[in-house]
């Protein structure tokens, strides 16, 4: 979808429900970028243990694991 805002997906190293959270993102045809949190401080405290953690570019509302491939399609559409 290549005119949609990507959604950040925050992440960290070895997280293997961010893995699942990847997958679902790329079956539903999101557009999305990673950002590792441990490469930050400030939001290594921000997050913590919670990522996976998906967030809408435009309204910086997120989207916290556990969901399913249609809580975040809805999320992405801004429903």
């Amino acid at each position: 979808m290549e005119n949609e805002p990507l959604l950040i997906l925050y992440t960290r190293e070895g997280c293997h429900l961010c893995g699942q959270v990847m997958q679902m993102m790329e079956e539903a045809g999101l557009g999305w970028r990673p950002i590792d949190i441990d490469s930050d401080p400030s939001l290594l405290e921000m997050y913590g243990l919670r990522v996976p953690v998906v967030q809408h570019p435009a309204s910086r509302s997120e989207l916290f694991y556990p969901f399913n491939p249609e809580q975040l399609r809805r999320f992405a559409e801004g429903q």
